[in-house]
C-alpha cells in the first residue's frame, strides 16, 4: 500500500515508519526541515513539506495513496511549560483544523482508510473498574481538542471509507523529556505521577505504540484503545521504578500539587484502567511490555545509551500520541 504519513519524525512516527517500510509499503511522509527530509530518504521515504493549514497543498500531496496515518501533534517544549497559559493552543489547532483538512483532502483523494491518533487518559476516573472504548470521554479543558479530531476521523468513515482511532495511554520512552523527570522525581522521593496510591495508571511504550499503527493498517473501522495489557497502581508504578533505580519507594504527591497544576494535574490524576482486548482481539497486536514493570526496565538500561531525538523533543510521558 502507499502510505502517507503525518508526524513522521515524532517518538512514535520515527518509529512507525521504519517499520512500514519493511512491511513492504511505500511511504510518504511530512518532513518540516531539509534534516528530517534527509532522514526520511535514508530510510527509503518520500518526503514531503506540506503544511496540515494549507488545504491546496494537501490535496495536491493525497491522491495515489490508500492510507492516511495522522500523527501530527505539537506538545510544550518542557515539563513547566505545559502549564503556561496558551502552551497548547497551537495543539489544538492541530487537532482541530490541520485534522480536518486532512480528511477533507484524503476524501477528494480517494483515500480508503485514515487512521487518527488520540488520547486514552481522556476517559473518567472509574476507580478499579476497567475501561473500554464505550466509555464515555471526559476531556480535561487543555486537551479538549481530541474529540475534535476523532470527530473528524468518523466523518472519513461515514463517508464509506474505513476511519480508525488509536486512543494511545500514556507514552513513556527513554527520548521523552517527561519520562526522564519522573525518573528525577523518584530519585528525589516523590511519585512519579499525581494521583492516589491507589488509582490505576494506564500506560504504554513508544515501541508498542508504533507497532499499533502498523497493526491498525488491518483493522476493522473502529476506536482502539492502545495500552498496556495491565495497568498498575501509582503506588506500583513508583515503587517498581524505584526497584530499578535502588533507592526507597517515593512518597505520593500532596493533593495542593495537583490543585495547582490545574486541569492537567486532574486529568493525570484520575484512576484509569484502561484495557487492551478490543485490539487484541482485532488484530494479532501483543505489546513487547506488558506492564510498567517490564518497560522501566527496558527505558533505564536505554538511557545508559546515546538518545537520538524527536523531531522537537515535545513528543511525551503522559502527553503526546506521537
Amino acid at each position: 500500500m502507499k502510505v502517507f504519513v503525518t508526524g513522521a519524525t515524532g517518538v512514535v512516527g520515527r518509529r512507525a515508519v521504519p517499520l512500514l517500510v519493511r512491511a513492504g509499503h511505500r511511504v510518504t511522509a511530512v518532513a518540516r526541515s531539509a534534516d528530517k527530509a534527509k532522514r526520511l530518504e535514508r530510510l527509503g521515504v518520500l518526503p514531503v513539506g506540506v503544511d496540515l493549514f494549507d488545504r491546496r497543498a494537501l490535496r495536491e500531496a493525497l491522491p495515489g495513496h490508500d492510507v492516511v496515518i495522522n500523527l501530527a501533534t505539537h506538545i510544550p517544549h518542557s515539563t513547566a511549560r505545559l502549564l503556561l497559559p496558551g502552551a497548547w493552543r497551537e495543539n489544538d489547532r492541530i487537532r482541530r483544523v490541520g485534522s480536518a483538512n486532512l480528511v477533507d483532502a484524503a476524501l477528494a483523494a480517494g483515500v480508503q482508510r485514515f487512521i487518527q491518533e488520540s488520547f486514552a487518559p481522556v476517559y473518567p476516573d472509574c476507580g478499579d473498574a476497567w475501561i473500554d472504548e464505550t466509555t464515555a470521554l471526559e476531556p480535561a479543558r487543555f486537551n479538549a481538542s481530541i474529540t475534535d479530531a476523532e470527530t473528524a476521523a468518523q466523518r472519513f468513515g461515514d463517508r464509506g471509507r474505513i476511519d480508525i482511532v488509536l486512543r494511545f495511554a500514556a507514552f513513556y520512552g527513554p527520548d521523552a523529556y517527561q519520562t526522564r523527570d519522573m525518573i528525577k522525581a523518584v530519585r528525589r522521593g516523590w511519585a512519579p505521577v499525581p494521583g492516589r496510591p491507589d488509582a490505576f495508571f494506564s500506560s504504554i511504550s513508544h515501541d508498542d505504540a508504533a507497532s499499533a499503527v502498523v497493526a491498525a493498517l488491518k483493522l476493522p473501522r473502529g476506536i482502539y484503545n492502545v495500552v498496556d495489557d495491565e495497568p498498575l497502581p501509582r503506588r506500583e508504578v513508583g515503587a517498581t521504578l524505584a526497584a530499578a533505580l535502588g533507592v526507597r519507594p517515593p512518597r505520593a504527591l500532596p493533593a495542593w500539587f495537583i490543585r495547582l497544576t490545574g486541569s492537567l494535574g486532574e486529568l493525570m490524576s484520575r484512576s484509569q484502567r484502561i484495557s487492551n482486548r478490543k485490539l487484541r482481539n482485532a488484530s494479532a497486536w501483543v505489546p513487547k511490555y506488558p506492564s510498567l514493570r517490564e518497560g522501566w526496565r527496558e527505558v533505564l538500561q536505554a538511557l545508559q545509551q546515546p538518545v537520538a531525538s524527536s523531531d522537537d523533543g515535545r513528543d511525551a510521558f503522559g502527553l503526546s500520541d506521537g
